[in-house]
């Protein structure tokens, strides 16, 4: 039952990782979400999944702040 599951969340992670906006942070939060899932209970998958959604997340946020600095950096010149 765990071989299926794994299958089908490496399959989705893949997809959701597929373009380069939606990969932005996405492997740096599964990589660091995977180890810490896998030395809390062996959860690498479940904490990979999560840290790729937190870190595009977290670079969706760091994006929309450039672009709100760089339009008052602009409207100040």
């Amino acid at each position: 039952m765990k071989s299926p599951l794994l299958a089908v969340t490496a399959a989705l992670l893949m997809l959701g990782a597929t373009s380069a906006a939606n990969a932005k942070g996405c492997i740096k939060g599964a990589i660091v979400g995977g180890v810490a899932g896998h030395y809390a209970g062996h959860h690498g998958m479940l904490g990979a999944a999560a840290g790729c959604l937190y870190g595009r997340h977290h670079a969706k946020e760091q994006e929309k702040q450039q672009q709100q600095s760089q339009v008052n950096g602009q409207g100040k010149l």
